[in-house]
């Protein structure tokens, strides 16, 4: 794919609530204004990269782009589930993510258990492929280490 690997930094804000409560697999929503920055021909479907909030670690990820069809979103959405318990909700923090890899096209399923055993498929996928040397590296990248004190998005 030739917009990967693809960078990005945004403000989290809050989704559909779906993805914690619905399907137990809690992700990080971007703002429309940074959805709409993506590349207008990448491809919807299931990616794998790194993720990392505000200034913390960098953990694998496993990202989702496109309309979701099992919701039947009228709104494009970019939704990232960090392959890490974290102890509270991070909204209003800055995500800074690297997009390595493409999983899959989205596509609908028959039931909510169909949706959620294909997410479980596809973190299992990102974690093998984010083990590669070759995605490895990237989670040392520059992209992730913002300079001590810098303001970014009035944070």
């Amino acid at each position: 794919m030739k917009h990967l690997p693809y960078f990005c930094r945004g403000e989290v804000v809050k989704g559909f609530g779906r993805g914690s409560k619905e399907l137990g697999i809690p992700t990080a929503n971007f703002s429309e204004q940074v959805v709409e920055s993506f590349p207008s021909d990448i491809s919807t479907g299931i990616y794998f990269g790194w993720a990392c909030v505000g200034s913390g670690n960098v953990h694998k990820m496993v990202l989702s782009i496109g309309w979701n069809p099992f919701y039947k979103n009228t709104k494009k959405s970019v939704e990232t589930h960090i392959i890490h318990n974290f102890k509270e909700d991070f909204y209003g923090e800055i995500l800074s993510i690297v997009i390595v890899g493409y999983i899959r096209p989205e596509r609908n399923f028959d039931s909510l258990e169909a949706l959620i055993s294909a997410i479980q498929e596809d973190i299992e996928e990102a974690k093998r492929q984010l083990d590669l040397p070759e995605h490895l590296k990237l989670k040392e990248d520059n992209f992730f280490h913002l300079p001590e004190g810098k303001i970014v998005n009035n944070h």
